[in-house]
């Protein structure tokens, strides 16, 4: 089976790894659209007075990436899939804060969509699903990472399993599985 050869982000983020800083700059403009892209779908459904923008949260979730230790990245998907990740956790955390100081008034809310879907057209708190997420994680960890990737990071099928190294077949029953876990987690924890 031949392989796809790297993509230029790839290929940069691999230079960046040996330590050429010039990669890294160069590595920005190839990925900030996607990143906005990435940032854009997960504050397109929170409530309308949401203070924080896209861009904040691009550029939040970049200097977290570039501040980080070098990691070994695998492909331009493993970039972007990190960068969901941190885009996730600074979504969670201002919404605690926001959380703690309004006393739960105002909370973060997310709705999931149909096409990278946990229940549909469920408005879903943010904090809940990290909180449902994290104890999904403690349940099955491959669950856990296929919503993160398929939600958070909008990842094809296809791009998280190349992500996972493991079949397309097994992304979609541990997404469709995950999903059910998630919407009756969440739904038993705001019942209570």
């Amino acid at each position: 089976m031949a392989h796809e050869p790297p993509s230029q982000v790839t290929k940069l983020l691999q230079g960046w790894r040996g330590g050429d800083r010039n990669d890294l700059e160069a590595l920005l403009p190839l990925v900030y659209d996607e990143l906005r892209r990435l940032a854009h779908h997960h504050l397109r459904n929170e409530r309308p007075d949401h203070t924080l923008q896209s861009t904040a949260l691009v550029h939040e979730a970049y200097f977290r990436l570039v501040g980080q230790d070098l990691p070994e990245w695998e492909s331009r998907a493993h970039f972007f899939a990190i960068a969901a990740q941190l885009m996730r956790q600074i979504l969670v955390d201002y919404a605690r804060r926001r959380r703690a100081s309004k006393r739960g008034s105002g909370v973060c809310m997310l709705t999931l969509d149909d096409a990278v879907a946990l229940p549909r057209r469920k408005d879903v708190d943010v904090v809940a699903l990290d909180d449902a997420l994290n104890t999904l994680a403690a349940v099955d960890p491959r669950q856990s990472r296929v919503v993160e990737l398929r939600f958070f990071a909008g990842l094809s099928l296809e791009e998280t399993s190349a992500v996972m190294g493991i079949a397309t077949a097994t992304v979609q029953r541990d997404w469709t599985a995950a999903r059910a876990w998630l919407h009756r987690e969440i739904s038993r924890r705001s019942s209570t």
